[in-house]
């Protein structure tokens, strides 16, 4: 089965589900340019001073997560699901598909917030973003695989780095 025929199965199942566009739609403007996850890090370290070093590193994990993805994107050069059969739910603001910048940055964003929190709910929010990206026409499934991929080794490795920091500074 190739990948276009994955993304008709998709939005056959849920392109008209009540409130599926809406939710994938405002999934996608706070994704855009990972500026969501950002502000969630920089309001996390507002709020909760006593590990404002670890609410950074939610921040820098998105930014770097997202600037790698994008850096990708130009390297591979994949263009967008262009079959006639997928509908295209949201604008975008190029033409390169892999890897998806949005669920680099959710799944980048998400696995530090796990390591904040200690909890391993923030992660269910990474297969939320990677379906409303293919629910919006706008990536193959290698497209969000590998941007999730991506984006959970950026986390981990800006974690170990601002940990080690902050153990330093103890």
């Amino acid at each position: 089965m190739r990948e276009s025929d994955v993304l008709v199965k998709i939005q056959d199942t849920l392109y008209d589900v009540p409130a599926a566009l809406p939710v994938a739609r405002g999934l996608s403007h706070f994704g855009e340019h990972a500026i969501g996850w950002m502000a969630l890090g920089v309001a996390g370290a507002a709020v909760d001073r006593r590990r404002s070093g670890p609410w950074l590193a939610v921040t820098g994990s998105a930014f770097l997560s997202h600037a790698a993805s994008v850096v990708l994107k130009r390297v591979v050069r994949r263009k967008r699901p262009h079959d006639p059969r997928i509908r295209i739910g949201v604008a975008t603001p190029s033409k390169l598909s892999f890897p998806s910048s949005h669920a680099t940055s959710t799944a980048a964003a998400l696995v530090a917030v796990g390591r904040v929190t200690g909890s391993r709910w923030p992660l269910t929010g990474v297969p939320v973003m990677m379906l409303s990206r293919m629910v919006l026409g706008v990536h193959y499934p290698t497209d969000v695989a590998a941007g999730a991929a991506l984006g959970a080794v950026t986390a981990e490795a800006v974690c170990r780095v601002v940990d080690k920091r902050e153990r330093n500074n103890s």
